[in-house]
């Protein structure tokens, strides 16, 4: 990274400190890592993102903010009398952003996506669902495709009830499950399955804090025994989706303090290892959040410093029970994201206050990563810091290439770019993990086969063929696939690393091997669908490649 670079990156955070006296930016002196920025404008701000299978993002914000910065095609409008603030509106509140061209168009949504949920489907379409007003109860459709002409399908009452707030999985059939939202104490399914369309979840009535709720956006994780881990406000459940029935009831988490919206906390389920064995580890990370009360005491101006702590859990034990640890530094409304090595990466949001309008203090500009491998006490480094906050509505997701993509940043009822603390952002910033870092080429490989979209079955044995640099050593080399995940509001749905089992590396010519691994043995380990596939060698990712587990 250039002199220039730095040298304007901190005159700009020496001028964003000297002309808002009433709040502070956190930053420290850090490790590795680099920013690009990719976009100064895409015309909207990225509240929800999600990549494709054809490395396009789908990004969209709200309906209601008022008109965007970035207009529909000619001869498009959007004519919705339900609308509360513009009736006929003739700009975008979707975009689809390319991470190969570093391009993007709008597109358009007909009823309000603010605050919705999501997940894609096992042939690859973005199945959105719920959001406000008139898009309470909408199941929205987006289709891949390689031109320039695929737009959100509406389907609607796509949803028995109304969903804002809520979170989608993918289940090992296939299909999606829709848990909770504002004041809805349910989930339902998509497509439909059963005679029943509705379904009660008393665990979100219990988890429930009045007139704050603390249980919105619940951290939700498919568990290697089929059933779902959900947690809410502060404590978790492991549920039985196809009897309706509790199957455990975790310990809550140590200090008590809710880490879900509005307290926004992040969550992870950490890599799953040893995928043929009989009894898999199952492990889930929750950081950051927000002390009990400090909702209503940021609505009386008195921002409370967030939470400093993470809790780890072993969710397959048979008596599970917290472990905390100390981040560098407090963090609300974080993103976490797995990446390729099996390492999570803590980004955006705030170190005082909460979730909601205005009600958000103090950036934390330090990426954290976490390696879950390392002894406690020594899994948190802290990296280069961006000059760009990143508050409420922030998003960041992982791209084929290793790159974070981070979007978004809109505090405001509406867009307001002057005048307030942190303006509206409409920028899209590209983060290049230590990984990336070009003292690391030779030791980077470069994946020959499988072909791209490969369809890999259950249990399958699979040969990856992959090219190198430098010198090969044979001990570190593993395969990994992720999940792409559905982020906003600080979690990322659906978002899911599989280390799978490596049984030899052998040469076959000039700098050219192949490695034998063994695909996941059941949809309850890994859902079918499309996956990021890595070679990982002495912690360095290759780019990686899709495929499709059926």
């Amino acid at each position: 990274m250039s002199h220039n670079y730095f040298s304007l990156s901190f005159l700009f955070l020496f001028l964003l400190l000297a002309t808002q006296p009433c709040h502070r930016i956190l930053t420290e002196a850090a490790g590795g890592g680099r920013w690009q920025l990719l976009q100064k404008s895409i015309g909207i701000t990225a509240m929800h993102m999600q990549l494709l299978n054809n490395d396009r993002v789908v990004i969209f914000d709200r309906t209601d903010f008022g008109i965007s910065n970035l207009s529909l095609p000619e001869g498009q409008c959007r004519d919705d009398p339900n609308e509360l603030v513009i009736k006929t509106d003739c700009t975008a509140h979707s975009a689809e952003y390319d991470a190969l061209t570093n391009k993007f168009r709008p597109l358009r949504v007909l009823t309000n996506v603010w605050c919705s949920s999501g997940a894609v489907t096992p042939d690859g379409r973005l199945i959105q669902t719920g959001g406000f007003n008139d898009g309470e109860r909408q199941v929205r459709v987006f289709s891949p495709c390689s031109s320039t002409n695929c737009d959100w399908q509406e389907v609607g009452n796509g949803l028995k009830a109304r969903r804002w707030y809520a979170t989608n999985h993918i289940l090992p059939e296939g299909n999606q499950v829709i848990i909770g939202g504002r004041r809805q104490f349910s989930y339902e399914f998509y497509p439909k399955t059963g005679a029943a369309d509705l379904y009660s979840l008393p665990f979100l009535v219990q988890t429930d804090d009045r007139n704050i709720e603390n249980n919105l956006y619940p951290f939700v994780f498919l568990n290697v025994d089929g059933n779902l881990f959900i947690f809410a406000n502060n404590r978790a459940i492991l549920f039985d989706y196809k009897l309706g029935k509790v199957v455990k009831t975790y310990p809550e988490i140590p200090g008590g303090d809710p880490r879900s919206y509005p307290s926004t906390g992040s969550a992870v389920l950490l890599p799953l290892k040893k995928l043929q064995a009989t009894n898999i580890e199952a492990e889930v990370l929750v950081c950051g959040g927000a002390p009990k009360g400090s909702y209503v005491q940021a609505k009386k101006g008195n921002f409370v410093k967030a939470l400093d702590t993470c809790g780890r859990i072993k969710i397959t034990d048979p008596n599970p029970k917290w472990t905390m640890e100390n981040m560098p530094h407090s963090r609300v409304m974080g993103d976490m994201i797995l990446l390729p090595n099996g390492n999570v990466l803590i980004i955006n949001g705030a170190s005082a206050g909460t979730a909601g309008w205005e009600f958000g203090r103090n950036p934390v500009l330090n990426p954290v990563l976490y390696n879950p491998d390392k002894a406690i006490g020594s899994r948190f480094e802290s990296l280069n810091p961006t000059t760009i906050p990143r508050m409420y509505h922030s998003t960041a997701i992982l791209l084929r290439d290793g790159r974070v993509l981070v979007g978004g940043s809109n505090p405001h009822i509406y867009y307001n770019f002057t005048g307030v603390l942190f303006p509206t952002e409409l920028s899209l910033e590209a983060f290049y993990p230590p990984y990336l870092d070009s003292q690391n080429n030779n030791l980077r490989l470069t994946i020959v086969s499988p072909a791209s979209k490969a369809k890999i079955g259950y249990a399958q044995k699979l040969l990856v063929r992959f090219k190198v640099a430098g010198r090969l050593d044979t001990n570190t080399v593993s395969v990994t696939m992720i999940a792409p995940s559905f982020t906003t509001h600080s979690f990322s749905m659906n978002q899911r690393l599989l280390v799978l089992e490596n049984e030899k590396v052998t040469n076959v010519g000039t700098a050219t091997y192949n490695v034998e691994v063994t695909a996941p043995r059941s949809p309850n380990i890994a859902p079918p669908g499309y996956y990021l596939l890595y070679v990982v060698h002495q912690d360095i990712p290759s780019e990686g490649i899709w495929v499709q587990i059926v």
